[in-house]
């Protein structure tokens, strides 16, 4: 069923006055349904950074949830996204849930998380990745898979009998979301997209092509 004001998905008419003006919370709906079909990948996203002569890279982070309206994932600061972030402190987000048919790009600014934030986050993680942050010096060449092994012996040892602390280079982001588009997909590739533009007043929404 089609309608002129939005389209039909299992069964409901979804348009722009039925996502609402706010696009945090339709992102935290369809993570909600994502989780519900899907828990394996639901909060997998392509994170996007770019060097300050517009080198670009991606790859697969994790989503860790909303803080005061930003998107928070974590990371070794001295990764090659993490020496992006530092130089160019924007980035782009992409979620695609293929059993919903959906997908979400997020565009901002990036800021790190606060230090207690991280050390909270830190400190509920398993202590098996808490070694692994310790023993990996993400992104950086290593001779050999035997190398990465006795580095982590060398930090169970190190904390053996202790709680493991957070590694100076490592803690949380946040992105600040400037622009949210929401992608739903149709037949004859006639998706419907919604973006969320942050304005001054609020949010400036608008219908685009497929």
């Amino acid at each position: 069923m089609r309608t002129r004001s939005g389209f039909a998905l299992n069964g409901s008419v979804v348009s722009q006055e039925t996502l609402g003006p706010a696009p945090l919370t339709v992102f935290e709906k369809w993570f909600t349904e994502a989780q519900a079909l899907d828990p394996r990948f639901a909060d997998a996203m392509t994170l996007a950074t770019a060097s300050p002569d517009g080198r670009p890279s991606a790859r697969t982070v994790l989503y860790k949830g909303l803080s005061d309206g930003a998107i928070c994932f974590v990371s070794n600061y001295s990764s090659a996204k993490g020496h992006e972030l530092e130089l160019n402190p924007r980035a782009a987000l992409v979620f695609f849930w293929a059993s919903l048919n959906r997908q979400v790009r997020i565009e901002g600014s990036v800021e790190r998380m606060p230090a207690e934030w991280s050390d909270r986050y830190f400190a509920a993680r398993a202590r098996t990745s808490q070694i692994g942050a310790w023993a990996s010096e993400q992104s950086q060449v290593i001779a050999s898979r035997e190398v990465l092994e006795a580095r982590i012996t060398e930090a169970e040892g190190r904390f053996r009998d202790r709680p493991v602390p957070r590694p100076p280079h490592w803690g949380g982001y946040r992105l600040i979301p400037e622009r949210i588009e929401f992608w739903l997909g149709q037949d004859a590739r006639l998706h419907d997209r919604y973006s969320y533009r942050a304005t001054g007043a609020g949010w400036q929404v608008e219908r685009l092509s497929p």
